[in-house]
């Protein structure tokens, strides 16, 4: 966890973050990596997303996915967008493992939440996805059934763990080496404190494109070698709340998020897949028989009152991104293939001659 107002004196938007600054502030949501290295060229390895503790099949989320450019692999959406639940955890890994992830999910959802009386006959495993080929031996697939059970059962509440490590450990994010990045935000609707959290998988981008709290850093760094990917990637975004949503306007709230992501200087590249999934803890959706009628409290979206929450999330999304670049390190893969961490010292003397940038923890 390496919130960067705390840390670096970054400071990105103007609202509070929740007291570790990353996605499990949303209560009852846990994260779990399991990171693959080997040899010389597997880097790899899966994220998992736990959104609640108790059963999410018997009792499913709202839930809603947002496309912002289709260049991806992901599994599950369909049935997200058009039932608007979710019920299963959310799994992040390389492109080419994303069946052998979505098959190892099914696999542990029937092992953790069948009941005699809820057969599980059929069953939505959410898995997106990212392409981590330039530093890892992508068709090797090095994802099996242990890691993704390893990334399940080892999810907890603790601060998300940032940078090279479960999805992350080969993605590249504007010619730097990138991985998991996470921030959360509190909002006040009503007299009564909710949270918005973001997990970000950033894997696209040019350098120069790189922007940070405004100031367009990747133009005045120094330059770096042709990255041949061309800034082609993907980004994964997954947003989480315990703010009383609809899967519609769960899809409002995945919709801004994108607005976080153009703010790093994305334009959204053609050959970039970039996916946001946003789900609530609130207004859980029983499966029981005889649960016909919901009754359920949401925010009224004509009283203004959800501004907050999408300020919330353009601003955990930014930071989420840039909170990956800032926590991963320098890693060289497949066939001697190298990228450098962001060069810290020389984005925060640039961030402090702008004038954005405060003392650490301020």
């Amino acid at each position: 966890m390496a919130n960067l107002k705390r840390k670096y004196g970054i400071k990105i938007g103007t609202m509070p973050p929740g007291s570790t600054a990353t996605i499990v502030d949303v209560p009852g949501v846990k994260v779990g990596h399991a990171t693959v290295i080997a040899g010389d060229d597997i880097r790899t390895g899966v994220t998992a997303i736990i959104p609640a503790a108790d059963n999410l099949f018997t009792m499913k989320l709202p839930v809603a996915a947002h496309v912002i450019n289709g260049f991806g692999k992901s599994i599950g959406i369909p049935q997200l967008n058009e039932l608007g639940t979710l019920e299963t955890p959310i799994l992040l890994t390389n492109t080419m493992c994303v069946g052998r992830a979505s098959d190892a999910l099914i696999e542990w959802v029937i092992n953790h939440y069948s009941q005699p009386e809820t057969p599980i006959l059929s069953v939505n495993p959410v898995v997106g996805e990212c392409n981590d080929s330039y530093l890892n031996d992508i068709q090797a697939r090095a994802i099996t059934r242990e890691h993704v059970f390893a990334a399940l059962d080892s999810a907890s509440a603790e601060p998300v763990a940032e940078g090279g490590v479960g999805a992350g450990t080969g993605m590249v994010a504007f010619g730097y080496k990138s991985g998991i990045g996470s921030a959360s935000r509190l909002v006040t609707i009503a007299n009564r404190t909710y949270t918005v959290g973001v997990l970000a998988l950033p894997n696209f981008g040019r350098h120069e494109e790189l922007t940070i709290a405004g100031i367009p850093v990747g133009r005045e760094l120094p330059p770096l070698p042709v990255d041949p990917t061309g800034g082609n990637g993907s980004i994964i975004i997954v947003v989480g709340t315990d703010l009383p949503l609809s899967p519609r306007q769960l899809r409002r709230l995945a919709v801004r998020a994108g607005i976080g992501l153009a703010r790093t200087g994305s334009y959204g590249h053609s050959g970039s897949g970039d996916f946001v999934l946003a789900f609530s803890t609130a207004n859980r959706v029983p499966y029981a028989k005889n649960a016909v009628l919901l009754r359920e409290t949401r925010i009224n979206d004509a009283r203004g009152a959800f501004d907050p929450a999408f300020q919330a999330v353009v601003e955990a999304t930014e930071e989420a991104i840039i909170s990956a670049l800032f926590a991963a390190e320098t890693m060289t893969g497949r066939s001697g293939h190298l990228r450098t961490a962001i060069p810290n010292d020389k984005v925060l003397l640039l961030l402090r001659v702008h004038n954005v940038l405060a003392e650490p923890g301020d």
